[in-house]
């Protein structure tokens, strides 16, 4: 039988002495923890060295090479020279394998969870190398080692940055200047401080159990831990605070906790080889032989989140007088003074107006993310250049990326100015949507319901509604698909656009995918208004009168998707027996925490529940982008929706949400003009005629 012996600077309450087959030998494996002492580790060496086949030393510090430099630790060198005749490991070669895998394994098996993540490392240096894999899927890398070895209070924010810390400090480390100074208590004060609050801003925190328990365990709620050698105690302890994922880069072969370097101590044992005679070709065979892998514990149960970010910027000037200090003066100043500030915003840089929090879908997956500003209004985005909002959205894509979005969405004008995303996409540090594909859907969803509570309309036992519906602004991205879905819905479609040409186009490519559609073009929107049902308008007019309410037939449902508004509340107010709605809102699952938009709570616009939709779903790329929106998106994009929780809001109108008597009034209203007895004056006229037969 082979013999094990791992001498361990940690604590001797955690002791053991095992025996199991590992590679076809017998391995008895023996732990002998020193509390901290190398006096003790080193005695303990001569006194089990001549016991031994091979000696493990645990909770050293391996050596270091970092860029070109290498960083030689003494205690750790003082340690392997005590070993005089048996082969002697720190584990330093497999754990930079399982360290590597380990990162790999996750990214791969959590979908992408890595992308743009901020990931914080307690001793940057002794995670060189998952810090370079790390680095193939996010920038946002935050090194410690200034902090709690030199005591300083700024955190390394590049591998650059700590390779030249690496090469400028080594000699530096080892007088252990932060333990010096880290005995101060102003320093410890504000060590302790950047500590936790790098922590509480990160995604991910690679670091030992013990270098974590030292930071303290209370700021690791919310977040991924990689780690080593988890017991179910530490297990337990860190789902107690709240983490999330714990990635142990350790293999567990024992019901025993053990360390890397004992395992590789076993590996050396089972081969009767050295270190140095132990090729990568061999650990890649015996990790794959004996199915050995990195361990993805959930201390909290099954828990994903990912995050994203959405542009959002001020409909009007009443926006900036939301603000008091600014309402006050406009109160008492002329109009040119709001007028500036409007001008001057519009160069404003990107700001964070809201974090969002609190998102969960049925399937378990959560989100969370942040809702960015950029300070230009409809008027003042179309007094630009497409270039000058571009480079505004691509200030708020680099903003979204620092703070660790894995998927930004655009919103209102944002989305349509220039071509509609195209050019943001290809220019943006992380994927991109303008939410257009659930802006439709969501459009339409509102429609198909609102025509339902009518009750004006009738719909056959294929779900065609006979009705006819037009879209006011049809050859724009939205305006295009509502056209499409609407071909396959209702008898006729009437498809208004000032484009003749791409009107045509348009009818042509809708009858290809829909030969039996009944499809008619007209530059004019009035020309037909009062045939018709159901009206979509999705155009970019920024506030510029649309259409004539006035010859809206009674009873037809406005589905108003363009932000600013086609219709503005003085037009609704003319037309009682018309409903007409803002657009489909989306009622977003969970618990969710963000300012007010404008909406009710847990209510968000369609393109901002698009890139929720996608950051719960995991896709991580650019979505719908352009003035071409592909029908298929939209209905998949729907049916993920649905998959997350997502619910069509209460209905709304300018004056707020639909109760069920604003669309009985509506529909009342709307028979009376057509000359139609309600349900109502039918049950009336009934009780009047038994009330004279008696």
């Amino acid at each position: 039988m082979k013999t094990v012996v791992s001498i361990s600077l940690g604590p001797a309450r955690l002791d053991y002495d095992l025996e199991s087959e590992f590679l076809g030998q017998s391995i008895r494996v023996i732990r002998i923890g020193t509390d901290g002492s190398v006096d003790r580790a080193e005695a303990a060496i001569r006194e089990w060295e001549a016991k031994a086949d091979v000696i493990g030393l645990g909770m050293v510090q391996d050596h270091y090479q970092v860029g070109t430099h290498t960083i030689t630790h003494e205690e750790t060198q003082r340690l392997q020279q005590a070993v005089q005749s048996v082969p002697v490991t720190t584990g330093a070669t497999l754990r930079s394998i399982l360290q590597d895998w380990a990162v790999r394994h996750t990214q791969l098996e959590l979908e992408e969870c890595f992308n743009n993540a901020k990931v914080l490392f307690l001793n940057g240096q002794a995670n060189y190398r998952p810090a370079r894999v790390f680095n193939e899927y996010t920038e946002n890398l935050f090194f410690a080692d200034p902090v709690t070895q030199l005591g300083a209070p700024k955190m390394l924010t590049s591998l650059n940055q700590l390779e030249n810390y690496a090469a400028g400090t080594g000699p530096i480390q080892s007088w252990n200047i932060g333990d010096t100074v880290g005995r101060l208590p102003v320093a410890k004060n504000v060590t302790d401080y950047v500590l936790r609050k790098g922590a509480q801003t990160a995604d991910v925190i690679a670091a030992r159990y013990n270098e974590l328990e030292e930071m303290g365990l209370e700021e690791l709620g919310g977040k991924t831990v990689l780690t080593s050698s988890i017991s179910d105690e530490r297990l337990k302890e860190l789902g107690d605070r709240g983490v999330n994922v714990v990635i142990d880069y350790t293999p567990q072969i024992f019901n025993e906790t053990i360390g890397v370097n004992v395992v590789e101590a076993m590996i050396l044992a089972a081969l009767e080889r050295s270190p140095a005679e132990i090729t990568h070709d061999d650990y890649l065979e015996i990790i794959t032989s004996e199915g050995i892998e990195p361990r993805i514990l959930y201390p909290s149960g099954y828990k994903r989140i990912s995050r994203f970010a959405f542009v959002i910027h001020p409909l009007s000037q009443q926006y900036f007088r939301n603000s008091k200090p600014l309402d006050m003066v406009a109160s008492y100043a002329p109009k040119t003074f709001m007028n500036t500030v409007e001008k001057v915003m519009a160069y404003s840089p990107p700001f964070v107006y809201s974090r969002v929090t609190g998102i969960k879908s049925p399937t378990g997956a959560e989100a969370e993310g942040w809702l960015i500003t950029v300070g230009g209004t409809p008027k003042e985005i179309m007094a630009h250049s497409p270039e000058f909002t571009y480079r505004r959205l691509l200030a708020a894509a680099r903003l979204a990326k620092r703070l660790g979005a894995q998927i930004m969405g655009l919103g209102a004008f944002t989305k349509v100015v220039g071509d509609a995303g195209l050019t943001v996409s290809k220019r943006a540090p992380l994927p991109i949507t303008t939410g257009n594909s659930y802006s439709a859907s969501g459009a339409l969803w509102a429609a198909h319901e609102a025509l339902k509570k009518l009750s004006l309309v009738e719909v056959g036992k294929n779900n065609k509604a006979k009705a006819k519906a037009m879209v006011v602004g049809a050859t724009g991205s939205i305006g295009a698909v509502c056209a499409r879905l609407l071909a396959k819905a209702v008898d006729e479609v009437y498809i208004v656009a000032r484009e003749s040409a791409r009107l045509l186009a348009l009818k042509e490519s809708i009858m290809k995918e829909t030969p039996e559609a009944q499809i008619h073009v007209t530059s004019n929107p009035n020309k037909y208004l009062r045939e018709m049902d159901m009206v979509v308008t999705s155009t970019s007019g920024a506030g510029k009168r649309i259409l004539d309410i006035m010859e809206v037939k009674p009873g037809c449902v406005i589905t108003d998707v363009a932000r600013p508004l086609d219709i503005p509340p003085e037009d609704v107010a003319k037309r009682p027996d018309v409903l007409v709605i803002e657009s489909g809102e989306i009622e977003l699952p969970g618990d969710v925490r963000m300012k007010n938009i404008g909406l009710p709570p847990k209510v968000a616009y369609a393109c901002l529940a698009e890139t929720i939709v996608l950051a719960l779903e995991g896709r991580y790329d650019t979505y719908t982008v352009g003035r071409e929106i592909e029908w298929e998106k939209v209905r998949e994009i729907y049916q993920l929706g649905l998959k997350h929780g997502m619910k069509l809001a209460s209905i709304s109108g300018v004056n707020g949400v639909y109760t069920d008597e604003d669309f009985d009034r509506v529909r009342n209203l709307a028979m009376e003009k057509r000359g139609i007895k309600s349900a109502d004056d039918n049950r009336g006229g009934k009780s009047k005629k038994a009330a004279n037969a008696s």
